[in-house]
């Protein structure tokens, strides 16, 4: 068995499992921001009426989007979910300005190989960077299996493994990589399918770049995505505050795979999704030139202290283009520190970028980096659907955050390597 056959086995008290079974299992924890939660909380209040939550300590609530609620509405939303996190017992409730979701729960060490995690969010599958079988559910399963009774019913899937190999090219970075398997691969091409990512290219990479892997495996339709956990993974669970008890599961050495797809590395060039859609994936020349408006390293694809540590190397000493409005958005309260000790905020505002708040950024255009009809935006967004950021005809364009920094020096879309 893999990974996530082990875990599905050994959670719902099989001995094996196989792809196609049918499990029911408790899970070890259930992640929802600002907004899902405020949707789950009412399920669960209008349809389990006299229902308790079983398990509180293994909920999350994480206020990413409505970082800072510019509307009533938005407000009394959060207000809501407080009272409602105070009613049940839920303490990990982490508020406005706490960053991206998905790296606040791995910050705080409540992720852990071996485990089962739910999330109301398509990108929860990021935790199978980690060894554990982490997967999105919707409102309703959430509130009724979830919240109710601790558990939840999967489908064992089948397994894709992509072997990456070989070297990259001078400026491409991990996020090309993981944008060019979506563009290879189809918005639709792992539907319901488990996507293990291994090879030696993965091998090297940090912890931080394992994750942008398994975190766009929605981004093709899979289930779940996963890396066999190693030496690297080990290191990184021992330095957080991980809860005990978990159990590190490795693949078995006669795992059957559905497919496996080689990828050599060294043969991709730097990679930017092109709108509408984050599958419509091209080589970078097939934006070179687009004017931009708006630029931002941000989100749950970026964000991270290597992005903008990336950023300010770029902009040291320069000046962001009158044209644009660079945004930077540290993933996490820890990101924001580690940047501001390290001296980048200062180098990137003094270049002319602005500062945003740990949290989703402009995602979705909650509080602040919408997008009029006739702009275009590159950035480390996840996500990049008409409307999403603002205007349902501006442009979005997503990218490395070299390419997003060569970007807003130039003014349009430009190869990062013409900064190297």
């Amino acid at each position: 068995m893999n990974v996530i056959e082990k875990i599905l086995a050994s959670k719902s008290g099989q001995q094996r499992v196989s792809a196609g079974d049918v499990v029911v299992a408790p899970v070890d924890l259930m992640v929802m921001h600002d907004l899902s939660a405020n949707f789950v909380m009412k399920v669960f209040e209008s349809e389990m009426q006299e229902a308790s939550i079983a398990a509180p300590d293994k909920i999350v609530f994480a206020f990413d989007h409505n970082f800072a609620p510019a509307t009533l509405e938005a407000a009394e939303a959060l207000a809501a979910v407080r009272r409602f996190a105070a009613r049940h017992g839920i303490r990990n409730l982490f508020d406005s300005g706490c960053g991206s979701i998905h790296h606040v729960v791995m910050e705080a060490g409540l992720a852990a190989p071996g485990t089962i995690i739910i999330g109301c969010d398509s990108h929860t599958p990021m935790y199978g960077a980690l060894g554990a079988f982490a997967t999105g559910v919707g409102n309703d399963s959430m509130a009724a299996l979830g919240f109710a009774r601790g558990c939840g019913w999967f489908k064992v899937p089948e397994t894709i493994k992509i072997h990456l190999h070989g070297a990259t090219l001078q400026g491409v970075l991990p996020r090309d990589i993981s944008q060019y398997l979506v563009g290879y691969l189809g918005e639709d091409g792992a539907t319901y399918k488990a996507l293990e990512y291994a090879g030696p290219y993965i091998e090297s990479l940090s912890m931080a770049d394992r994750c942008l892997f398994p975190l766009q495996a929605i981004d093709v339709g899979g289930k779940c995505g996963f890396i066999d956990p190693d030496s690297k993974t080990y290191e990184f669970v021992r330095s957080l505050p991980t809860r005990p008890g978990y159990e590190m599961y490795r693949n078995d050495a006669d795992v059957h795979y559905e497919n496996v797809i080689d990828v050599d590395v060294s043969r991709i060039e730097p990679q930017v999704a092109c709108p509408p859609t984050v599958g419509n994936v091209k080589p970078i020349e097939a934006a070179l030139g687009t004017p931009i408006n708006v630029a931002e390293a941000g989100g749950s694809t970026g964000g991270r202290l290597s992005d903008i540590r990336t950023v300010a190397a770029c902009l040291a000493n320069r000046k962001v283009h009158p044209g644009v409005r660079l945004q930077i958005v540290p993933a996490s309260r820890g990101t924001y520190l580690a940047a501001l000790r390290e001296g980048l905020l200062e180098t990137l505002h003094l270049a002319g970028a602005n500062i945003f708040p740990p949290s989703a950024g402009s995602n979705q255009a909650f509080n602040m980096g919408a997008l009029a009809q006739d702009e275009v935006m590159i950035s480390t967004q996840a996500r990049n659907f008409p409307g999403r950021n603002g205007h349902p005809l501006a442009r979005h364009f997503l990218a490395s955050p070299l390419t997003v920094a060569a970007s807003a020096l130039s003014g349009r879309i430009t190869d990062p390597r013409s900064l190297l």
